[in-house]
Protein backbone atom coordinates (compact mmCIF):
# COMPACT_ATOMS: atom_id res chain seq x y z
CA UNK A 1 0.00 0.00 0.00
CA UNK A 2 1.44 3.31 -0.84
CA UNK A 3 0.94 6.68 0.63
CA UNK A 4 0.19 9.73 -1.62
CA UNK A 5 0.72 13.51 -0.11
CA UNK A 6 -1.75 16.02 -1.49
CA UNK A 7 -1.28 20.09 -1.27
CA UNK A 8 -2.18 21.02 2.54
CA UNK A 9 -3.53 24.18 3.60
CA UNK A 10 -0.82 26.96 4.79
CA UNK A 11 -2.50 27.12 8.52
CA UNK A 12 -1.81 23.72 9.21
CA UNK A 13 1.94 23.46 11.15
CA UNK A 14 4.68 20.65 10.28
CA UNK A 15 7.55 20.09 11.57
CA UNK A 16 10.27 20.30 8.72
CA UNK A 17 12.04 16.92 10.20
CA UNK A 18 12.37 13.31 8.83
CA UNK A 19 9.68 10.67 8.64
CA UNK A 20 10.29 8.21 11.14
CA UNK A 21 9.47 4.46 10.18
CA UNK A 22 9.40 1.80 12.12
CA UNK A 23 8.90 -1.68 10.85
CA UNK A 24 7.83 -0.16 7.58
CA UNK A 25 5.00 1.98 9.62
CA UNK A 26 4.63 5.57 9.01
CA UNK A 27 4.33 7.18 12.31
CA UNK A 28 1.45 9.39 12.33
CA UNK A 29 2.62 12.45 14.48
CA UNK A 30 5.93 12.60 12.49
CA UNK A 31 3.92 12.48 8.62
CA UNK A 32 5.50 15.17 6.74
CA UNK A 33 8.88 16.72 5.34
CA UNK A 34 7.85 20.25 4.25
CA UNK A 35 10.05 23.13 3.70
CA UNK A 36 9.36 26.72 4.50
CA UNK A 37 8.44 27.24 0.79
CA UNK A 38 5.74 24.03 0.65
CA UNK A 39 3.74 26.21 3.54
CA UNK A 40 3.54 29.58 1.56
CA UNK A 41 0.17 29.81 -0.69
CA UNK A 42 1.83 30.49 -3.36
CA UNK A 43 3.57 27.56 -3.94
CA UNK A 44 1.19 25.39 -2.62
CA UNK A 45 -0.05 24.34 -6.12
CA UNK A 46 3.83 23.25 -7.05
CA UNK A 47 3.68 20.74 -4.10
CA UNK A 48 5.34 17.51 -4.78
CA UNK A 49 3.85 14.95 -3.08
CA UNK A 50 6.07 12.12 -0.65
CA UNK A 51 5.18 8.69 -1.31
CA UNK A 52 6.63 6.52 1.84
CA UNK A 53 5.17 3.07 2.21
CA UNK A 54 3.08 1.97 5.15
CA UNK A 55 1.29 -1.08 6.30
CA UNK A 56 -2.07 -2.48 7.00
CA UNK A 57 -1.60 -2.50 10.61
CA UNK A 58 -1.88 0.53 11.11
CA UNK A 59 -5.46 0.62 10.59
CA UNK A 60 -5.83 -1.98 13.50
CA UNK A 61 -3.71 0.92 15.71
CA UNK A 62 -6.66 2.81 15.32
CA UNK A 63 -9.43 1.52 17.97
CA UNK A 64 -12.95 2.85 16.77
CA UNK A 65 -12.40 4.43 13.32
CA UNK A 66 -10.53 1.17 11.96
CA UNK A 67 -13.69 -0.67 12.07
CA UNK A 68 -15.32 1.77 8.79
CA UNK A 69 -12.49 1.98 7.14
CA UNK A 70 -11.81 -1.79 6.85
CA UNK A 71 -15.64 -1.90 5.34
CA UNK A 72 -13.95 0.34 2.85
CA UNK A 73 -12.29 -2.37 1.04
CA UNK A 74 -15.57 -4.90 0.99
CA UNK A 75 -17.87 -2.79 -0.25
CA UNK A 76 -15.41 -1.43 -3.07
CA UNK A 77 -15.52 -5.68 -4.04
CA UNK A 78 -19.04 -5.95 -4.10
CA UNK A 79 -19.46 -2.77 -6.16
CA UNK A 80 -16.41 -3.96 -8.56
CA UNK A 81 -17.62 -6.92 -9.50
CA UNK A 82 -21.17 -5.21 -10.59
CA UNK A 83 -18.97 -2.89 -12.28
CA UNK A 84 -17.34 -5.83 -13.98
CA UNK A 85 -20.66 -7.76 -15.20
CA UNK A 86 -21.77 -4.62 -16.06
CA UNK A 87 -18.89 -4.04 -18.38
CA UNK A 88 -18.36 -7.41 -19.75
CA UNK A 89 -22.84 -6.96 -20.77
CA UNK A 90 -20.94 -4.86 -23.45
CA UNK A 91 -20.05 -8.18 -25.44
CA UNK A 92 -22.72 -9.34 -27.62
CA UNK A 93 -23.02 -13.06 -29.08
CA UNK A 94 -23.12 -12.33 -32.50
CA UNK A 95 -25.23 -15.33 -32.72
CA UNK A 96 -27.95 -15.79 -29.95
CA UNK A 97 -27.99 -11.72 -30.26
CA UNK A 98 -27.55 -11.51 -26.26
CA UNK A 99 -24.71 -10.39 -24.19
CA UNK A 100 -22.04 -12.91 -22.83
CA UNK A 101 -23.24 -12.35 -18.70
CA UNK A 102 -26.94 -13.06 -20.09
CA UNK A 103 -25.49 -16.30 -21.76
CA UNK A 104 -24.24 -17.30 -18.64
CA UNK A 105 -20.35 -17.67 -20.15
CA UNK A 106 -18.92 -15.37 -17.70
CA UNK A 107 -17.97 -17.87 -14.95
CA UNK A 108 -15.82 -17.97 -11.67
CA UNK A 109 -15.20 -14.58 -11.47
CA UNK A 110 -12.71 -13.16 -8.41
CA UNK A 111 -12.30 -9.67 -7.52
CA UNK A 112 -9.10 -9.40 -5.32
CA UNK A 113 -7.94 -6.64 -3.63
CA UNK A 114 -4.29 -5.45 -4.95
CA UNK A 115 -2.02 -3.28 -3.64
CA UNK A 116 -4.53 -0.43 -3.04
CA UNK A 117 -3.45 3.49 -2.51
CA UNK A 118 -4.26 5.95 0.50
CA UNK A 119 -4.79 8.86 -0.94
CA UNK A 120 -4.60 12.52 0.59
CA UNK A 121 -7.57 14.07 -0.51
CA UNK A 122 -8.52 18.15 1.14
CA UNK A 123 -12.17 16.92 -0.21
CA UNK A 124 -13.08 14.01 1.86
CA UNK A 125 -13.18 13.88 5.41
CA UNK A 126 -11.54 10.54 7.10
CA UNK A 127 -10.37 9.19 10.16
CA UNK A 128 -6.92 10.72 9.50
CA UNK A 129 -8.14 14.35 10.04
CA UNK A 130 -10.12 13.78 12.48
CA UNK A 131 -8.07 12.09 14.89
CA UNK A 132 -4.43 13.74 14.01
CA UNK A 133 -5.59 17.00 12.34
CA UNK A 134 -3.50 16.04 9.65
CA UNK A 135 -4.93 16.47 5.83
CA UNK A 136 -7.66 14.03 4.77
CA UNK A 137 -7.20 10.84 3.50
CA UNK A 138 -9.23 8.46 1.37
CA UNK A 139 -8.44 4.95 0.51
CA UNK A 140 -8.44 4.19 -2.86
CA UNK A 141 -8.49 0.66 -3.93
CA UNK A 142 -6.91 -1.09 -6.62
CA UNK A 143 -8.16 -4.81 -7.72
CA UNK A 144 -6.99 -7.70 -9.93
CA UNK A 145 -9.62 -8.60 -11.54
CA UNK A 146 -10.20 -12.60 -13.04
CA UNK A 147 -12.56 -14.65 -14.61
CA UNK A 148 -13.20 -17.69 -17.48
CA UNK A 149 -15.55 -17.17 -20.18
CA UNK A 150 -17.36 -20.48 -20.57
CA UNK A 151 -18.36 -20.82 -24.20
CA UNK A 152 -20.65 -23.45 -25.92
CA UNK A 153 -17.83 -25.01 -27.70
CA UNK A 154 -14.42 -25.08 -28.08
CA UNK A 155 -14.26 -24.31 -31.85
CA UNK A 156 -16.20 -20.73 -31.11
CA UNK A 157 -15.44 -19.18 -33.90
CA UNK A 158 -15.69 -15.71 -32.09
CA UNK A 159 -13.51 -16.60 -29.30
CA UNK A 160 -10.28 -14.54 -29.92
CA UNK A 161 -12.80 -11.57 -30.14
CA UNK A 162 -14.37 -12.37 -27.32
CA UNK A 163 -11.00 -12.65 -24.95
CA UNK A 164 -9.32 -9.36 -26.42
CA UNK A 165 -12.72 -7.57 -26.40
CA UNK A 166 -13.60 -8.88 -22.05
CA UNK A 167 -9.94 -7.74 -21.89
CA UNK A 168 -10.87 -4.13 -23.27
CA UNK A 169 -13.36 -3.47 -21.50
CA UNK A 170 -12.77 -4.61 -17.98
CA UNK A 171 -8.93 -3.20 -17.97
CA UNK A 172 -10.68 0.15 -19.25
CA UNK A 173 -12.28 0.47 -15.61
CA UNK A 174 -10.73 2.99 -13.49
CA UNK A 175 -9.94 0.79 -10.49
CA UNK A 176 -8.49 -2.36 -12.57
CA UNK A 177 -4.78 -3.17 -11.92
CA UNK A 178 -4.53 -6.41 -13.64
CA UNK A 179 -7.31 -8.55 -15.87
CA UNK A 180 -6.83 -12.36 -16.18
CA UNK A 181 -8.98 -14.25 -18.66
CA UNK A 182 -9.07 -17.63 -19.36
CA UNK A 183 -11.53 -19.25 -22.19
CA UNK A 184 -13.02 -22.49 -22.04
CA UNK A 185 -15.88 -24.24 -23.29
CA UNK A 186 -18.99 -25.85 -21.80
CA UNK A 187 -18.72 -29.92 -20.76
CA UNK A 188 -19.24 -32.59 -24.07
CA UNK A 189 -23.27 -33.40 -23.36
CA UNK A 190 -26.22 -33.50 -25.29
CA UNK A 191 -28.95 -31.18 -24.27
CA UNK A 192 -31.04 -34.18 -23.46
CA UNK A 193 -28.56 -36.40 -21.94
CA UNK A 194 -30.79 -38.22 -19.68
CA UNK A 195 -32.47 -40.11 -22.78
CA UNK A 196 -29.87 -41.56 -24.72
CA UNK A 197 -27.77 -44.65 -24.66
CA UNK A 198 -24.64 -44.46 -22.65
CA UNK A 199 -22.35 -44.04 -25.76
CA UNK A 200 -24.20 -40.98 -27.05
CA UNK A 201 -24.56 -38.83 -23.67
CA UNK A 202 -21.34 -36.93 -23.61
CA UNK A 203 -21.60 -35.99 -27.37
CA UNK A 204 -22.61 -32.37 -27.86
CA UNK A 205 -23.51 -32.38 -31.28
CA UNK A 206 -24.40 -35.07 -33.74
CA UNK A 207 -24.26 -33.73 -37.32
CA UNK A 208 -25.40 -35.83 -40.40
CA UNK A 209 -23.88 -35.23 -43.63
CA UNK A 210 -26.60 -36.28 -46.33
CA UNK A 211 -26.96 -36.43 -50.20
CA UNK A 212 -29.51 -39.38 -50.47
CA UNK A 213 -27.91 -40.18 -54.18
CA UNK A 214 -24.57 -41.76 -54.88
CA UNK A 215 -22.17 -40.22 -56.10
CA UNK A 216 -21.80 -36.27 -55.17
CA UNK A 217 -18.49 -35.94 -52.95
CA UNK A 218 -20.57 -37.02 -49.40
CA UNK A 219 -17.72 -38.96 -48.19
CA UNK A 220 -14.92 -36.41 -48.90
CA UNK A 221 -17.60 -33.71 -47.62
CA UNK A 222 -17.88 -35.12 -44.48
CA UNK A 223 -14.26 -36.20 -43.62
CA UNK A 224 -12.94 -32.93 -44.59
CA UNK A 225 -15.57 -31.13 -42.31
CA UNK A 226 -14.48 -33.19 -39.28
CA UNK A 227 -10.90 -32.27 -39.54
CA UNK A 228 -11.82 -28.62 -40.16
CA UNK A 229 -13.89 -28.94 -37.00
CA UNK A 230 -11.07 -30.63 -35.41
CA UNK A 231 -8.80 -27.74 -36.68
CA UNK A 232 -10.88 -25.43 -35.15
CA UNK A 233 -10.44 -26.85 -31.65
CA UNK A 234 -13.34 -29.39 -31.69
CA UNK A 235 -12.70 -32.91 -30.31
CA UNK A 236 -14.04 -34.69 -33.38
CA UNK A 237 -15.41 -38.41 -34.50
CA UNK A 238 -16.48 -39.68 -37.83
CA UNK A 239 -19.29 -42.03 -37.94
CA UNK A 240 -19.21 -43.71 -41.67
CA UNK A 241 -23.15 -45.15 -41.32
CA UNK A 242 -23.02 -46.57 -45.19
CA UNK A 243 -23.07 -50.33 -43.91
CA UNK A 244 -23.12 -51.39 -47.99
CA UNK A 245 -19.82 -49.63 -48.92
CA UNK A 246 -17.95 -48.19 -46.38
CA UNK A 247 -15.87 -45.10 -47.86
CA UNK A 248 -14.19 -44.14 -44.43
CA UNK A 249 -11.20 -46.97 -44.56
CA UNK A 250 -10.13 -45.39 -48.01
CA UNK A 251 -9.96 -41.67 -46.68
CA UNK A 252 -7.96 -41.89 -43.75
CA UNK A 253 -5.03 -43.40 -42.70
CA UNK A 254 -5.06 -44.62 -39.44
CA UNK A 255 -2.24 -46.83 -37.54
CA UNK A 256 -4.56 -49.27 -36.29
CA UNK A 257 -7.10 -50.52 -39.05
CA UNK A 258 -9.43 -52.56 -36.66
CA UNK A 259 -11.94 -51.45 -34.38
CA UNK A 260 -11.54 -53.52 -30.96
CA UNK A 261 -13.58 -54.62 -27.95
CA UNK A 262 -13.59 -53.97 -24.68
CA UNK A 263 -14.88 -57.53 -23.50
CA UNK A 264 -15.64 -56.21 -20.19
CA UNK A 265 -18.03 -53.76 -21.12
CA UNK A 266 -18.83 -55.05 -23.94
CA UNK A 267 -18.02 -52.02 -26.22
CA UNK A 268 -16.41 -51.02 -29.17
CA UNK A 269 -12.71 -48.86 -28.93
CA UNK A 270 -13.12 -46.23 -31.78
CA UNK A 271 -9.81 -45.86 -34.07
CA UNK A 272 -8.03 -42.97 -34.49
CA UNK A 273 -6.27 -40.77 -37.08
CA UNK A 274 -5.06 -37.05 -36.36
CA UNK A 275 -6.50 -37.12 -33.64
CA UNK A 276 -10.27 -37.99 -34.57
CA UNK A 277 -11.90 -41.15 -33.56
CA UNK A 278 -13.29 -43.18 -36.48
CA UNK A 279 -15.62 -45.45 -36.50
CA UNK A 280 -16.38 -47.89 -39.71
CA UNK A 281 -17.96 -51.27 -40.96
CA UNK A 282 -14.72 -50.89 -43.21
CA UNK A 283 -12.74 -51.13 -39.36
CA UNK A 284 -14.56 -53.95 -38.27
CA UNK A 285 -12.55 -56.59 -40.64
CA UNK A 286 -15.60 -57.21 -43.09
CA UNK A 287 -15.00 -55.10 -45.80
CA UNK A 288 -18.37 -54.40 -47.55
CA UNK A 289 -21.93 -56.15 -46.08
CA UNK A 290 -24.12 -57.89 -47.81
CA UNK A 291 -27.06 -58.76 -45.39
CA UNK A 292 -30.53 -57.09 -45.68
CA UNK A 293 -32.26 -54.24 -44.22
CA UNK A 294 -33.61 -55.11 -40.89
CA UNK A 295 -29.90 -56.72 -40.07
CA UNK A 296 -28.38 -53.34 -41.30
CA UNK A 297 -30.10 -50.99 -39.11
CA UNK A 298 -29.22 -53.79 -36.00
CA UNK A 299 -25.65 -53.34 -37.19
CA UNK A 300 -26.04 -49.61 -37.61
CA UNK A 301 -27.91 -49.14 -33.97
CA UNK A 302 -24.98 -51.40 -32.30
CA UNK A 303 -21.82 -49.56 -33.61
CA UNK A 304 -23.13 -45.99 -33.28
CA UNK A 305 -24.51 -46.53 -29.47
CA UNK A 306 -22.07 -49.26 -28.10
CA UNK A 307 -19.00 -47.27 -29.06
CA UNK A 308 -16.77 -45.70 -26.30
CA UNK A 309 -16.63 -42.44 -28.07
CA UNK A 310 -15.97 -40.07 -24.83
CA UNK A 311 -16.37 -36.54 -24.77
CA UNK A 312 -17.59 -35.13 -28.19
CA UNK A 313 -18.08 -31.72 -28.98
CA UNK A 314 -19.33 -32.65 -32.68
CA UNK A 315 -20.02 -36.30 -33.98
CA UNK A 316 -20.17 -36.11 -37.57
CA UNK A 317 -22.70 -38.75 -39.54
CA UNK A 318 -21.38 -39.64 -42.98
CA UNK A 319 -25.30 -40.93 -43.88
CA UNK A 320 -25.85 -43.49 -46.97
CA UNK A 321 -27.69 -42.31 -50.22
CA UNK A 322 -31.27 -42.50 -49.86
CA UNK A 323 -34.20 -42.30 -47.51
CA UNK A 324 -34.66 -45.87 -46.69
CA UNK A 325 -34.68 -48.66 -43.05
CA UNK A 326 -31.13 -46.92 -42.46
CA UNK A 327 -31.34 -43.17 -42.72
CA UNK A 328 -34.50 -43.41 -40.52
CA UNK A 329 -33.19 -45.54 -37.71
CA UNK A 330 -30.19 -43.20 -37.38
CA UNK A 331 -32.86 -40.47 -37.35
CA UNK A 332 -34.99 -41.78 -34.85
CA UNK A 333 -32.38 -43.50 -33.01
CA UNK A 334 -29.88 -40.86 -32.62
CA UNK A 335 -30.59 -37.15 -31.65
CA UNK A 336 -29.11 -35.09 -34.33
CA UNK A 337 -28.67 -31.88 -33.64
CA UNK A 338 -28.54 -30.62 -37.93
CA UNK A 339 -27.94 -31.80 -41.17
CA UNK A 340 -25.57 -30.67 -44.07
CA UNK A 341 -27.19 -31.45 -47.65
CA UNK A 342 -24.46 -32.31 -50.52
CA UNK A 343 -25.54 -31.97 -54.26
CA UNK A 344 -24.26 -31.45 -57.65
CA UNK A 345 -25.27 -28.50 -59.80
CA UNK A 346 -27.57 -31.22 -62.34
CA UNK A 347 -31.29 -30.95 -62.00
CA UNK A 348 -31.12 -34.61 -61.14
CA UNK A 349 -29.45 -34.08 -57.78
CA UNK A 350 -31.32 -31.85 -56.53
CA UNK A 351 -34.41 -33.62 -57.23
CA UNK A 352 -32.75 -36.22 -54.69
CA UNK A 353 -31.60 -33.48 -52.62
CA UNK A 354 -35.26 -32.15 -52.38
CA UNK A 355 -36.06 -35.59 -50.58
CA UNK A 356 -33.67 -35.63 -48.13
CA UNK A 357 -34.36 -32.09 -46.91
CA UNK A 358 -38.07 -33.17 -46.66
CA UNK A 359 -37.01 -36.42 -44.51
CA UNK A 360 -35.01 -34.24 -42.37
CA UNK A 361 -37.66 -31.60 -41.92
CA UNK A 362 -40.84 -34.59 -40.60
CA UNK A 363 -37.84 -35.47 -38.61
CA UNK A 364 -37.32 -31.94 -37.06
CA UNK A 365 -33.78 -31.83 -38.08
CA UNK A 366 -33.08 -28.61 -39.49
CA UNK A 367 -30.83 -28.41 -42.32
CA UNK A 368 -28.19 -25.88 -41.70
CA UNK A 369 -25.81 -25.80 -45.55
CA UNK A 370 -25.78 -26.98 -48.52
CA UNK A 371 -22.85 -27.71 -50.17
CA UNK A 372 -22.78 -27.76 -53.95
CA UNK A 373 -19.75 -29.83 -54.93
CA UNK A 374 -17.69 -29.88 -58.43
CA UNK A 375 -19.29 -26.65 -59.27
CA UNK A 376 -16.64 -25.30 -61.70
CA UNK A 377 -12.89 -25.75 -62.65
CA UNK A 378 -10.63 -22.73 -63.56
CA UNK A 379 -8.75 -23.27 -66.54
CA UNK A 380 -6.71 -20.81 -68.96
CA UNK A 381 -7.41 -17.91 -67.27
CA UNK A 382 -11.17 -18.79 -67.16
CA UNK A 383 -13.88 -20.17 -65.04
CA UNK A 384 -15.83 -23.24 -66.13
CA UNK A 385 -18.86 -25.12 -65.38
CA UNK A 386 -19.37 -27.98 -66.68
CA UNK A 387 -22.80 -28.97 -65.07
CA UNK A 388 -24.32 -25.56 -65.34
CA UNK A 389 -24.86 -23.13 -62.41
CA UNK A 390 -26.99 -25.13 -60.33
CA UNK A 391 -27.76 -24.21 -55.86
CA UNK A 392 -24.43 -23.46 -55.41
CA UNK A 393 -23.09 -20.78 -53.20
CA UNK A 394 -23.53 -18.16 -56.19
CA UNK A 395 -27.54 -17.99 -55.45
CA UNK A 396 -27.68 -15.67 -53.21
CA UNK A 397 -26.43 -12.81 -55.23
CA UNK A 398 -28.47 -14.77 -58.73
CA UNK A 399 -31.06 -14.21 -56.49
CA UNK A 400 -31.08 -10.06 -56.02
CA UNK A 401 -30.20 -10.08 -60.03
CA UNK A 402 -33.21 -12.73 -60.83
CA UNK A 403 -35.67 -10.31 -62.64
CA UNK A 404 -33.04 -8.54 -64.38
CA UNK A 405 -32.24 -12.40 -66.03
CA UNK A 406 -35.65 -13.95 -66.29
CA UNK A 407 -37.26 -13.86 -69.43
CA UNK A 408 -40.86 -13.39 -70.46
CA UNK A 409 -42.74 -15.99 -72.99
CA UNK A 410 -45.04 -15.37 -75.89
CA UNK A 411 -48.08 -14.88 -73.42
CA UNK A 412 -46.27 -12.38 -70.96
CA UNK A 413 -45.44 -14.87 -67.75
CA UNK A 414 -42.29 -14.58 -66.47
CA UNK A 415 -40.07 -17.99 -67.87
CA UNK A 416 -37.56 -18.53 -65.37
CA UNK A 417 -33.78 -19.43 -66.77
CA UNK A 418 -33.80 -23.41 -65.47
CA UNK A 419 -30.14 -22.81 -63.89
CA UNK A 420 -31.62 -19.99 -61.49
CA UNK A 421 -34.61 -21.96 -61.10
CA UNK A 422 -32.73 -24.75 -59.39
CA UNK A 423 -31.00 -22.12 -57.33
CA UNK A 424 -34.34 -20.70 -56.20
CA UNK A 425 -34.95 -23.79 -54.98
CA UNK A 426 -32.83 -24.35 -52.39
CA UNK A 427 -33.43 -21.09 -51.02
CA UNK A 428 -37.21 -20.14 -51.69
CA UNK A 429 -38.61 -23.75 -51.42
CA UNK A 430 -36.48 -25.04 -48.00
CA UNK A 431 -35.12 -21.97 -46.52
CA UNK A 432 -31.55 -22.82 -46.49
CA UNK A 433 -29.91 -19.69 -46.80
CA UNK A 434 -26.26 -20.80 -46.35
CA UNK A 435 -24.97 -22.42 -49.55
CA UNK A 436 -20.93 -23.45 -50.47
CA UNK A 437 -19.51 -24.44 -53.51
CA UNK A 438 -16.43 -25.98 -54.00
CA UNK A 439 -14.62 -26.50 -57.29
CA UNK A 440 -13.57 -29.18 -59.62
CA UNK A 441 -9.89 -30.46 -58.30
CA UNK A 442 -7.47 -33.11 -58.66
CA UNK A 443 -6.22 -32.57 -55.30
CA UNK A 444 -9.72 -32.58 -54.00
CA UNK A 445 -10.21 -36.47 -55.16
CA UNK A 446 -6.30 -37.38 -54.96
CA UNK A 447 -6.92 -36.76 -51.04
CA UNK A 448 -9.66 -38.86 -50.52
CA UNK A 449 -7.80 -41.82 -52.21
CA UNK A 450 -3.99 -41.25 -50.48
CA UNK A 451 -5.74 -41.70 -46.88
CA UNK A 452 -5.16 -37.45 -45.90
CA UNK A 453 -7.84 -35.19 -46.27
CA UNK A 454 -7.34 -32.19 -48.44
CA UNK A 455 -7.50 -29.83 -45.34
CA UNK A 456 -4.93 -31.29 -44.06
CA UNK A 457 -2.72 -31.91 -46.44
CA UNK A 458 -3.02 -27.80 -48.03
CA UNK A 459 -4.91 -26.14 -44.87
CA UNK A 460 -4.05 -22.96 -46.51
CA UNK A 461 -5.80 -23.67 -50.10
CA UNK A 462 -8.48 -22.41 -51.26
CA UNK A 463 -10.30 -25.91 -50.58
CA UNK A 464 -9.08 -25.80 -46.65
CA UNK A 465 -11.22 -21.96 -46.86
CA UNK A 466 -14.38 -23.01 -48.56
CA UNK A 467 -14.09 -25.98 -45.42
CA UNK A 468 -13.53 -23.31 -43.14
CA UNK A 469 -16.22 -21.37 -43.80
CA UNK A 470 -18.54 -24.18 -43.79
CA UNK A 471 -17.03 -25.63 -40.49
CA UNK A 472 -17.73 -22.14 -39.17
CA UNK A 473 -21.52 -21.85 -39.89
CA UNK A 474 -22.05 -25.72 -38.39
CA UNK A 475 -20.17 -24.25 -35.29
CA UNK A 476 -22.22 -21.37 -35.16
CA UNK A 477 -26.03 -22.84 -36.18
CA UNK A 478 -25.50 -25.82 -33.86
CA UNK A 479 -24.97 -23.22 -31.30
CA UNK A 480 -28.44 -21.47 -31.68
CA UNK A 481 -30.04 -24.85 -32.14
CA UNK A 482 -28.81 -25.90 -28.62
CA UNK A 483 -29.72 -22.61 -27.46
CA UNK A 484 -33.52 -22.18 -28.78
CA UNK A 485 -34.00 -26.00 -28.05
CA UNK A 486 -32.91 -25.79 -24.01
CA UNK A 487 -35.25 -22.89 -24.17
CA UNK A 488 -37.88 -23.49 -25.87
CA UNK A 489 -40.25 -24.65 -23.68
CA UNK A 490 -39.78 -23.61 -19.82
CA UNK A 491 -41.86 -22.69 -16.75
CA UNK A 492 -42.60 -19.80 -15.01
CA UNK A 493 -43.18 -20.40 -11.60
CA UNK A 494 -43.51 -16.50 -10.76
CA UNK A 495 -46.48 -16.40 -13.21
CA UNK A 496 -47.74 -19.99 -12.86
CA UNK A 497 -47.47 -20.59 -16.51
CA UNK A 498 -45.16 -22.88 -19.32
CA UNK A 499 -43.52 -20.30 -21.34
CA UNK A 500 -43.02 -21.71 -25.15
CA UNK A 501 -41.03 -20.17 -27.91
CA UNK A 502 -40.60 -23.16 -30.79
CA UNK A 503 -37.31 -23.08 -32.41
CA UNK A 504 -36.93 -20.70 -35.58
CA UNK A 505 -40.30 -19.05 -34.23
CA UNK A 506 -40.65 -16.02 -32.64
CA UNK A 507 -43.52 -16.28 -31.49
CA UNK A 508 -44.16 -16.71 -28.08
CA UNK A 509 -46.63 -17.89 -25.76
CA UNK A 510 -48.14 -19.22 -22.28
CA UNK A 511 -49.78 -22.06 -21.64
CA UNK A 512 -51.89 -23.33 -18.16
CA UNK A 513 -49.59 -26.16 -16.69
CA UNK A 514 -53.18 -28.01 -16.33
CA UNK A 515 -53.92 -27.31 -19.59
CA UNK A 516 -50.66 -29.12 -20.90
CA UNK A 517 -51.70 -32.34 -18.79
CA UNK A 518 -55.22 -32.52 -19.48
CA UNK A 519 -53.92 -32.54 -23.52
CA UNK A 520 -51.64 -35.68 -23.04
CA UNK A 521 -52.59 -37.79 -25.80
CA UNK A 522 -50.61 -40.65 -24.61
CA UNK A 523 -51.98 -44.72 -24.65
CA UNK A 524 -52.34 -44.14 -20.49
CA UNK A 525 -54.45 -40.87 -21.07
CA UNK A 526 -56.71 -41.95 -24.22
CA UNK A 527 -57.73 -45.26 -25.04
CA UNK A 528 -55.80 -46.47 -28.45
CA UNK A 529 -58.64 -48.83 -30.04
CA UNK A 530 -61.59 -46.40 -29.36
CA UNK A 531 -59.90 -43.19 -28.73
CA UNK A 532 -62.15 -42.79 -25.52
CA UNK A 533 -60.72 -40.23 -23.14
CA UNK A 534 -59.32 -41.93 -20.03
CA UNK A 535 -58.22 -39.11 -18.43
CA UNK A 536 -60.96 -37.31 -17.07
CA UNK A 537 -60.99 -33.21 -16.79
CA UNK A 538 -61.46 -33.21 -13.21
CA UNK A 539 -58.41 -35.74 -12.60
CA UNK A 540 -56.08 -32.95 -12.99
CA UNK A 541 -56.24 -30.20 -10.15
CA UNK A 542 -55.98 -26.53 -11.60
CA UNK A 543 -52.66 -25.51 -9.46
CA UNK A 544 -50.75 -28.56 -10.97
CA UNK A 545 -47.19 -27.42 -11.59
CA UNK A 546 -44.72 -29.33 -13.94
CA UNK A 547 -41.61 -30.95 -11.75
CA UNK A 548 -39.27 -31.14 -14.43
CA UNK A 549 -39.23 -30.01 -18.39
CA UNK A 550 -36.48 -31.74 -20.51
CA UNK A 551 -35.99 -31.10 -24.48
CA UNK A 552 -36.71 -34.27 -26.25
CA UNK A 553 -34.52 -33.88 -29.78
CA UNK A 554 -35.82 -30.49 -31.82
CA UNK A 555 -39.08 -31.65 -32.07
CA UNK A 556 -40.91 -32.27 -28.22
CA UNK A 557 -40.06 -31.84 -24.47
CA UNK A 558 -40.72 -34.64 -21.93
CA UNK A 559 -42.74 -33.00 -18.93
CA UNK A 560 -42.42 -35.24 -15.25
CA UNK A 561 -45.39 -34.13 -13.47
CA UNK A 562 -45.59 -34.56 -9.24
CA UNK A 563 -47.95 -37.45 -9.76
CA UNK A 564 -44.66 -39.15 -11.82
CA UNK A 565 -46.12 -39.45 -15.12
CA UNK A 566 -43.67 -38.81 -18.13
CA UNK A 567 -45.72 -36.29 -20.86
CA UNK A 568 -44.39 -35.79 -24.33
CA UNK A 569 -45.34 -32.92 -25.68
CA UNK A 570 -44.75 -31.77 -29.73
CA UNK A 571 -44.15 -29.19 -30.35
CA UNK A 572 -46.79 -29.16 -32.75
CA UNK A 573 -49.05 -30.25 -30.18
CA UNK A 574 -48.27 -27.29 -27.79
CA UNK A 575 -48.43 -24.46 -30.43
CA UNK A 576 -52.70 -25.87 -30.78
CA UNK A 577 -53.51 -25.75 -26.84
CA UNK A 578 -55.80 -23.10 -25.21
CA UNK A 579 -53.40 -20.49 -24.65
CA UNK A 580 -52.90 -17.96 -21.71
CA UNK A 581 -54.03 -14.50 -23.02
CA UNK A 582 -54.05 -12.24 -19.90
CA UNK A 583 -50.40 -12.70 -18.49
CA UNK A 584 -51.18 -13.05 -14.46
CA UNK A 585 -49.23 -10.75 -11.65
CA UNK A 586 -45.83 -12.16 -10.08
CA UNK A 587 -46.24 -13.96 -7.07
CA UNK A 588 -43.70 -13.57 -4.02
CA UNK A 589 -41.74 -16.55 -3.57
Amino acid sequence: MQLIHSPSYPHIPFQNQKPQFRKGILLPEKFFQLSTANSSVHSQRHVRPIWAPINQSIFSAISVKAASVEGVSSVSATEATSDVLKALSQIIDPDFGTDIVSCGFVKDLHVNEASGEVILNMAVISFMTYIYHVPTYHLNFTFQVSFRLELTTPACPVKDMFEQRANEVVTALPWVKEVNVTMSAQPARPVFAGLLPAGLQTISNIVAVSSCKGGVGKSTIAVNLAYTLAGMGARVGIFDADVYGPSLPTMVSPESRLLEMNAVKKTIIPTEYLGVKLVSFGFAGQGRAIMRGPMVSGVINQLLTTTEWGELDYLVIDMPPGTGDIQLTLCQVVPLTAAVIVTTPQKLAFIDVAKGVRMFSKLKVPCVAVVENMCHFDADGKRYYPFGRGSGSQACIRFLIFLALCMFNDYGAIKYPNHLLISLQVIEQFGIPHLFDLPIRPTLSASGDSGMPEVVADPQGEVAKTFQDLGVCVVRQCAKIRQQVSTAVTYDKSIKAIKVKVPDSDEEFLLHPATVRRNDRSAQSVDEWSGEQKLQYTDVPEDIEPEEIRPMGNYAVSITWPDGFSQIAPYDQLQTMERIVDVPQPTLA
